[in-house]
């Protein structure tokens, strides 16, 4: 069905509601009936819905679940990459709840009032007119657990969302601000620095063989010399990749 687009009017602000089950999205639609500079420009029941809403819709305002199948709260932020308000919906106290407290994020913990809402609303309407922009990057990275690695990497493309499990990628190379990710004979791009991917993934798998490239040990066939000091990676597809000597001294203590 994908996300619902409801119709134009003259409010200030547009906002998305993003949140899985039906009950919650009704509740914050009937709160945000007394608020007329609001305008609400779509619901989405899922993660894919909101990427492909605040893409194609840019509003200024986001209620973003965290807890949802196929994308959470948290990858949806991670791949809008731009700059809005967002004000959290949470069911579990426990949940991010203190990465939201240390960056003065909005949050809502299910079952919340009006009156909580209204409050929550307010600072989100004051950061608006600040201009004030989210620290996406650090809230992201504050969720996550010591030492957590992700077993998949998500690359947007437009409005489209890829999803990419780590065990099928074969390498990352960087490009500027960008990494391209090589997986099933297809390169995807993604805005982000190797450096900062490098420590999401598993370091049992995936080894920094040079400045450019991050490599799955599993994709190696093996290592050739290519010149003094200087060695080549050979994976299994044929594809050669440089290994710097602190590359190849990790790739020596992993294999």
């Amino acid at each position: 069905m994908g996300f619902r687009i409801f119709g134009e009017s003259m409010q200030t602000i547009q906002a998305i509601i993003v949140d899985d089950e039906d009950l919650a999205r009704s509740i914050i639609r009937e709160y945000l009936a007394e608020h007329a500079e609001i305008q609400i420009v779509a619901e989405c029941s899922n993660g894919f819905e909101a990427v492909k809403a605040a893409t194609e819709l840019k509003p200024d305002l986001v209620f973003l679940d965290v807890q949802m199948p196929k994308l959470n709260g948290f990858e949806v932020l991670e791949l809008i990459e731009r700059d809005l308000v967002v004000i959290f919906v949470t069911a579990y106290e426990q949940y991010a709840v203190k990465a939201f407290e240390v960056h003065a994020v909005d949050y809502l913990l299910k079952p919340f009032s009006r009156e909580r809402f209204d409050e929550a609303l307010v600072r989100a309407e004051e950061k608006l007119a600040r201009r004030e922009v989210l620290p996406s990057a650090e809230i992201i990275k504050a969720t996550r657990s010591k030492g957590e690695t992700v077993e998949r990497i998500l690359v947007r493309d437009g409005s489209r969302v890829f999803v990419i499990p780590a065990e099928k990628i074969d390498y990352i190379e960087a490009q500027d601000d960008y990494v391209a990710i090589k997986s099933e004979g297809t390169l995807r791009l993604k805005k982000q620095r190797l450096a900062d991917l490098e420590t999401l993934l598993d370091a049992k798998r995936f080894v920094r063989i040079h400045r450019s490239y991050i490599l799955n040990v599993e994709r190696l066939a093996r290592i050739e010399l290519y010149a003094k000091d200087s060695r080549m990676a050979i994976l299994k597809d044929g594809t050669q990749l440089q290994v710097s000597r602190t590359g190849y001294d990790k790739l020596k203590a992993l294999l």
